[in-house]
């Protein structure tokens, strides 16, 4: 009877959350004319970042942005994959509601027409546009990035985008292989480039025509790195000597860890250098020395992506935009670089789902460039000796991805879309997540750095569908019709809480009467979620954090 009740507290509880979520914004609260919105969506980004306290990590360019804004230090995806991740923060929808938890299906035919953030904005006067993978590429935005409905001019995809899997990595054989670590000399590669060098380029364009347009601008520039295979500048590597690399803290899988919450990373397999290391599956574990490499070349790829970064919002200063221009930082989600005996993303726990999340606003999170004033300099990474910009303000409270959606409505001084009933699927244009804007009231906090709300009172959700209850080779990745598990996971400040339970994929409900396995991790004491206590609490009184 406990265990059922604890199910259908979860419920209750995902309800609440759904329905809790009242806040918005006067349009014009603090702006008399519209700012421009320049989004940044990166693919697979831990908080890797020195701006979130990573004290091996170069990223000068990333940092120096978040030194002017507010940044979100407990900020968490909804779906820790790539497609359901957008769609899901791109719409202000769980993956619940828009029916996508893998790569086959558009929400507009599958789940209901659902508005998306730059076809709001559009609708508001907006120019928008698109650079690079904003929404995953595929079915899951209907082949054209949801054109014509999100964007006033046809998305730009980067030409060397359809190298990125291709045998491009030269081997110590000297031949070429499809490689996980792939460190190029960018002249020798198909066309010269990469594919986030060419994005960086048409962004920069894109600003160039826009500073003299008398519309605003909403522009979303979705960059590859450090999204597998890591193929990068082979410069970069220099940055982190293998000699410098450490191992995750926790590279075993718990004792305590329910099979069916593990995800066996088959995509790393199936590359030409992880095949051959002969890896057993679904465990493992990876030699150590080549788990080191890994982490090298995750670190390298983030340093490029800065690099990258960086150029971008220089631009901001050289077309006079810095002033204007509302800038969200975000990635899809985190990756597991070795925790819990995991890599890649496809599970619930923090180091897949937490992600970077931070916002300029003009005036607002940083004082109006004066003329003349560089805002955004760019910084080399390589540079011997980096002087360290301390972080802007910082939010504790646990926010979700979905609150993307009414946030930029708000700080852009549109009308905040209404929440959303239950069910939503006839609703074209609401959103499931709450406004942030009221972090950014910043008067009476002149003292304090840190804006502290009540952050017992913030909860993030995310969930994560597999096809059995032990390591499949489907496990990371299933299709619709082959889940009959999902995990729901309850993010707070005391504990991450997951209950998987029966999935049924054709009429897409959760059986919470049907648990197969749950988990319970209290962080305070155990932050690196290693230790499961939900066996151990069955017969116990629930947490007061979990009391309706």
């Amino acid at each position: 009877m406990l265990l059922v009740g604890w199910c259908l507290l979860w419920l209750g509880l995902v309800l609440a959350a759904v329905g809790a979520s009242l806040e918005s914004a006067a349009p014009g609260s603090w702006t008399t004319a519209p700012l421009n919105v320049l989004l940044i969506i990166v693919d697979d980004l831990r908080p890797s970042l020195g701006c979130y306290g990573d004290k091996l990590v170069r990223s000068p360019n990333i940092d120096q942005l978040a030194s002017h804004s507010l940044l979100f230090q407990n900020a968490f995806a909804q779906q820790a994959v790539c497609a359901p991740s957008r769609v899901s923060f791109l719409t202000g929808r769980r993956p619940d509601t828009t029916r996508l938890y893998d790569f086959h299906s558009y929400w507009r035919v599958h789940a209901g027409n659902f508005s998306t953030i730059p076809q709001y904005f559009k609708e508001n006067g907006y120019v928008t546009m698109s650079v690079g993978k904003v929404f995953h590429p595929g079915i899951s935005s209907n082949y054209s990035d949801d054109s014509p409905y999100s964007w006033s001019i046809p998305p730009y995809h980067p030409s060397s985008e359809k190298y990125e899997n291709a045998k491009t990595c030269r081997g110590p054989d000297g031949e070429l292989h499809a490689n996980l670590l792939c460190p190029v000399d960018v002249a020798d590669v198909p066309e010269g480039t990469l594919p986030d060098q060419q994005s960086t380029e048409q962004a920069v364009r894109l600003l160039e025509k826009t500073k003299t347009s008398a519309r605003p601008f909403f522009l979303a520039v979705g960059y590859h790195k450090p999204h597998i295979p890591f193929r990068y500048p082979k410069e970069f590597q220099k940055l982190y000597p293998l000699e410098n690399m450490t191992l995750a803290p926790d590279p075993q899988v718990p004792a305590g860890l329910p099979s069916v919450a593990y995800n066996p990373w088959m995509d790393i397999r199936q590359r030409e250098d992880v095949q051959a290391l002969n890896l057993s599956v679904p465990y493992g574990p990876i030699p150590v020395d080549f788990q080191r490499k890994i982490r090298q070349s995750y670190f390298a790829s983030v340093s490029y992506l800065d690099t990258q970064v960086g150029h971008l919002l220089s631009a901001l200063d050289d077309f006079q935009l810095a002033n204007s221009t509302i800038v969200a930082f975000v990635s899809d989600h985190g990756w597991a670089l070795g925790e819990h005996g995991e890599w890649a993303k496809y599970s619930n726990f923090d180091v897949t789902t937490r992600v970077p999340l931070m916002f300029y606003v003009p005036g607002r999170t940083a004082p109006l460039p004066e003329a003349g004033e560089k805002l955004f300099p760019y910084i080399d990474p390589f540079d011997s000796v980096l002087e360290l910009t301390e972080p802007g303000r910082q939010v504790t409270d646990l926010v979700e991805l979905l609150s993307l959606f009414p946030t930029l409505s708000g700080l852009a001084g549109l009308q905040v879309p209404p929440r959303c009933p239950i069910p939503s699927f006839h609703v074209e244009r609401c959103r499931e997540g709450q406004s942030l804007v009221k972090h950014f009231r910043f008067q009476d906090l002149e003292e304090d750095p840190y804006f502290r709300g009540n952050p017992r009172e913030s909860i993030a959700y995310s969930q994560y569908p597999r096809p059995a209850d032990s390591p499949q080779w489907n496990s990371d990745k299933p299709s619709l019709k082959d889940i009959k598990v999902m995990g729901y996971s309850i993010r707070t400040i005391d504990y991450r809480y997951t209950v998987w339970v029966g999935f049924n994929p054709h009429d897409f409900l959760a059986n919470f009467s049907d648990v197969h396995a749950g988990e319970l991790y209290f962080v305070g004491s155990d932050p690196l979620q290693d230790h499961n206590m939900y066996n151990d609490s069955q017969g116990r009184d629930l947490p007061r954090s979990l009391m309706p």
